[in-house]
């Protein structure tokens, strides 16, 4: 149990940085909601899947591949390490390079006329993202939880200041005559490219600190090292694509594949924007299965030569469905109220009952996070690549299928049974390969409840807004104290060891 204490104690402190930090950034939605057109909304949202998929790309699974041959490859961690991110800095610069050059062709496919500098933009970004992505894993697997969740922090506030700077501040001394619209060639009509710009900056800004606090390393290519490690991590990028297929693909298609006038008064790109602002209200979800990634993969690791390891495994599972079941019904019960708060303007209402929806399909993501560790600590990561092929399949044929029909409800149905397949299909393999004895039933019980009453509260409304506060939020208590009356005898154990 004292692991289980050690593993929620680094949770902690990874989950308040990327809580803190996130909601931080979250707040920006109320800035570009309130200050951007729901037509520059819709190229942020569609921008910024393209950086998610291209993410991973830029790091092809070698943070997972580095945790694996740190600590169970009798390697030394330096030497792997230098190697990482030797090929790292390499590819990360031909990748970007390359889509440098291509940006005016990338700008006229995805319909951005004249706007080539966007995707040169976000090449450099790219390149930033993975030069960064293996100092951060070190940080992580040295247990340097506080290092890392500073760095974290600066990065987020420096990119918070900057959107604020350029959207809201500079704007307004225009407005009042203290400095001249053009300044510094500053242009008022630009919108999107000012998110851009601000993550640029605070990427780059960090870089220096972040590789001192992780250890400088000496460039190093060895055949020995990375032919091994590349082998592990190539099915691991298909795993990678699969989640941000699911997460991003609805994000990066929906303006292509929605009629034109499906919803009258808003082009595709605009209902795009009110698509992407309703996927940041389930980011709350998300930020658990972050907080949770950072500090279980490394933990995950260095338990899988404990003989007992697949029943730790399976308590972190229950547990973890515990708390994000009663999360989801907290945040879909409350919706009304905490939407308007952060989607400012008319308009984005008609969409928040697909949250419910996303949240569970982030939930599911987090569940296939657990149930992916037999292919990584029996080095079968082939599997990734034959799920992920699977759910990426399931993503496209919802998407294409049911947005033209449905949507934002046919963009949301993707998220939900992409990771809901992916899931089933991870856990029926593994239980053939590294059997786990998690408590199927009860948490497949848990889940079915969880996402009855998100509905069910959603949709509660009584005359007067107080009663429709308490009505929806009795059942976030009454779903509370089922698990507490159910998981008694298990609570109590945790809370003597702990």
């Amino acid at each position: 149990m004292s692991n289980l204490k050690k593993l929620a104690g680094q949770t902690a402190v990874y989950g308040l940085s990327s809580i803190l930090g996130r909601s931080i950034n979250f707040l920006l939605i109320i800035v570009y909601t309130a200050y951007l057109n729901k037509a520059d909304l819709g190229a942020f949202t569609g921008i910024y899947a393209l950086i998610g998929f291209l993410n991973i790309v830029f790091t092809y699974g070698m943070e997972t591949s580095f945790f694996r041959f740190s600590t169970g490859k009798n390697l030394p961690t330096q030497q792997v390490y230098a190697n990482t991110q030797s090929l790292l800095i390499l590819s990360s610069l031909v990748l970007g390079t390359g889509i440098y050059l291509l940006a005016p062709w990338i700008a006229e496919t995805m319909e951005y006329p004249n706007q080539a500098y966007l995707f040169r933009w976000t090449a450099l970004i790219l390149v930033f993202d993975a030069i960064l992505a293996i100092p951060f894993a070190k940080l992580r697997l040295e247990n340097k939880a506080l290092t890392f969740a500073g760095a974290k922090l600066l990065n987020i506030s420096l990119n918070v200041f900057f959107n604020i700077l350029l959207i809201v501040w500079i704007p307004s001394w225009i407005s009042q005559g203290l400095i001249e619209d053009g300044f510094l060639g500053y242009q008022s009509n630009w919108g999107v490219e000012y998110i851009l710009l601000a993550n640029l900056l605070a990427n780059g800004l960090i870089i220096p600190w972040v590789w001192a606090k992780a250890g400088f390393f000496k460039f190093s290519l060895e055949k020995s090292v990375l032919l091994p490690m590349w082998k592990y991590s190539l099915p691991l990028l298909f795993m990678g694509l699969a989640g941000v297929t699911n997460e991003l693909l609805s994000r990066l298609l929906f303006e292509y594949l929605l009629p034109e006038n499906f919803y009258p008064g808003l082009s595709s790109r605009e209902a795009s924007g009110i698509f992407g602002a309703n996927f940041k209200l389930a980011i709350l979800m998300n930020l658990v299965i972050q907080a949770f990634k950072y500090a279980a993969e490394p933990f995950f690791f260095k338990q899988s030569s404990d003989k007992n390891s697949p029943e730790l495994y399976a308590k972190v599972m229950h547990y973890f469905i515990l708390f994000c079941a009663l999360l989801m019904v907290a945040i879909s019960v409350n919706l009304s109220w905490i939407g308007p708060i952060f989607l400012q303007g008319s308009g984005y209402e008609a969409a928040f009952s697909i949250v419910p929806i996303l949240l569970m399909g982030y939930l599911l993501l987090g569940i296939y996070f657990n149930l992916s560790i037999w292919f990584k600590i029996t080095d079968h990561t082939k599997y990734s690549f034959w799920i992920t092929l699977l759910g990426a399949v399931v993503s496209i044929l919802v998407i294409v299928g049911l947005v033209p029909s449905l949507g934002y409800l046919g963009a949301a149905l993707s998220s939900l049974a992409c990771y809901l397949v992916m899931s089933v299909t991870c856990y029926v393999l593994g239980q053939s390969y590294f059997p786990i004895p998690y408590q199927t039933g009860k948490d497949i019980f848990y889940l079915f409840i969880a996402f009855g009453l998100s509905y069910l509260g959603f949709y509660l409304e009584f005359d007067e807004a107080i009663w429709s506060f308490l009505a929806k939020n009795l059942l976030v208590a009454m779903f509370l104290g089922m698990i507490i009356i159910l998981e008694k005898k298990q609570l109590n154990q945790l809370r003597k060891r702990i």
